[in-house]
């Protein structure tokens, strides 16, 4: 059985299910297999980090 893990910020429960939903299909068709597993870690933006810098950093100044 096929297990995907996602890392990605937190998300409302509809958008989790759209992200199972067709990231199992695409993992069915590609693998013939019926039993998909899929785990959403939900990372906080301070706990991120791009290019040298927090995300939550970047997301700020972003704002500005």
């Amino acid at each position: 059985m096929p297990t995907v893990i996602i890392e990605g910020p937190k998300a409302d429960t509809e958008t989790k299910r759209e992200l199972v939903r067709r990231i199992t299909e695409v993992v069915r068709e590609v693998y013939k297999v019926h039993h998909v597993s899929v785990v959403i870690h939900e990372n906080e933006p301070e706990n991120v980090g791009v290019d040298g810098e927090l995300l939550s950093d970047v997301l700020a100044r972003r704002k500005k």
